[in-house]
């Protein structure tokens, strides 16, 4: 006996029999009629044409439904009352589809998300109308996020806010003009920008701080974080910023400390949203950028790992002066060695490890680099991808919404946004 084959079959034909039921009962009701005429979105009047029959993707199935037509002759366009009562609005698909398709398409690519929908749920969606509807649902999602700025959970003792930044492959024309890493000077990438909040309340062994599991939250996009000088607005990355840490109560912690790598535009961020904030250089970023110049400095050779084991070793253990002294060594013959040296002056500030630890505060916990990885480099930075702008900032948007964990919250605030 195939069982396999004879729960498929059962499940197929149930699900058969729902769609035609459900299909029976709505086509069946025609109260959907409710007049010769409506009034349109422009104003003027629109007329009723009869009933027309359309194919909608449920999770049943295909659907074959007769709706009240009405055409508006002045705006030239025309709508169906029962569409909008039923939410059946986007391209095709029932509610039901359209959640299962924004979280396939949040995971996976296009592609991949339906023929998933289609293994796993014998919903046929093609790819395009993935993309169409993926990308529809997440510019929902990032409107909702600029207006839902609730604090939600509990506000832990010691808070952590993080950003930083990773390049997203753009189409051709986002990025005409703009200079970039080619080697000719052009751009083939626009930075997307991350801020990630997390808690570390527990410990191990060595009573390193932990990360809480769980408690990482993600807000993204490809926007500026660059405000004039002159304006009195905070730049749109700033304001993402602020939002993130409102809805985590980041500054209502007994201590709050912020991470980051070198770059200027964080520690703007920090100082003009955080002035409270401890500043602290992710301890991975420092480590990487030692490993880093040992590679300009002795090449791929022997003395590369011995050298950069021991600059580690000097930047754990808080000597600082003794990482530059070494580098300094090598600023005649290595420009990389210089650049080095100042990227650990201007932040000695922010690396003083051994303090950091002795107040119980995380250094470098990889939810930075994680948080690149996971909310935008293994989505959108695929082989082959190519995006716009506003196509990756809704993928962006959906998938740190999943990953967060607030896609349920979301999708509550739009069902109750189309009740009312």
């Amino acid at each position: 006996m195939d069982f396999e084959a004879i729960e498929t079959a059962a499940r197929r034909q149930a699900l058969r029999l729902a769609a035609r039921a459900l299909e029976q009962r709505l086509n069946a009701d025609t109260s959907d009629h409710v007049g010769p005429q409506l009034p349109c979105s422009c104003g003027a009047p629109a007329q009723y044409h009869g009933r027309h029959r359309k194919t909608f993707e449920s999770v049943l199935g295909p659907l074959h439904l007769e709706r009240a037509y009405y055409h508006c002759a002045q705006c030239e366009s025309g709508f169906c009352p029962r569409d909008g009562a039923l939410r059946l609005e986007l391209f095709s698909l029932t509610p039901g589809v359209l959640r299962m398709t924004g979280s396939t398409a949040a995971l996976v690519s296009f592609a991949e998300s339906s023929a998933l929908l289609h293994e796993l749920a014998g919903v046929e969606v093609s790819a395009k109308q993935v993309e169409r509807a993926a990308e529809a649902l997440g510019a929902e999602i990032a409107d909702d996020e600029c207006n839902c700025v609730e604090k939600t959970g509990e506000v832990a003792p010691t808070m952590y806010l993080g950003m930083d930044g990773t390049g997203v492959p753009m189409r051709t024309a986002e990025v005409a003009g703009r200079s970039g890493k080619q080697p000719d000077g052009s751009a083939k990438t626009r930075e997307a920008k991350l801020v990630t909040v997390w808690t570390a309340e527990s410990r191990d062994e060595q009573g390193v701080p932990l990360r809480d599991p769980g408690s990482v939250t993600y807000s993204a996009a490809i926007e500026s974080a660059a405000a004039a000088d002159t304006s009195p607005a905070r730049s749109d990355f700033a304001e993402r910023v602020w939002r993130e840490a409102t809805r985590r109560g980041f500054t209502e912690a007994s201590r709050c400390a912020v991470l980051g790598d070198g770059s200027a535009w964080i520690w703007n961020t920090t100082r003009e949203l955080f002035p409270q904030a401890a500043q602290i250089l992710d301890r991975y970023h420092a480590k990487e950028a030692l490993h880093r110049t040992a590679q300009s400095i002795f090449g791929v050779t022997g003395e590369t790992k011995p050298w950069a084991t021991a600059r580690c070793e000097e930047l754990d253990g808080g000597r600082l002066r003794d990482i530059v002294h070494a580098l300094r060594t090598h600023s005649a013959s290595c420009a990389d060695a210089t650049k080095c040296a100042l990227y650990v002056f201007h932040n000695r500030a922010r690396m003083r490890y051994p303090r950091f630890r002795a107040l119980g505060l995380c250094t470098s916990t990889g939810v930075l680099e994680a948080g690149c990885k996971a909310a935008i480099g293994t989505r959108l930075k695929r082989t082959g991808m190519h995006w716009t702008v506003p196509g990756a900032n809704a993928i962006i948007a959906l998938r740190c919404c999943k990953l967060s964990g607030r896609f349920e919250d979301f999708w509550e605030r739009r069902q109750e946004r189309a009740a009312a």
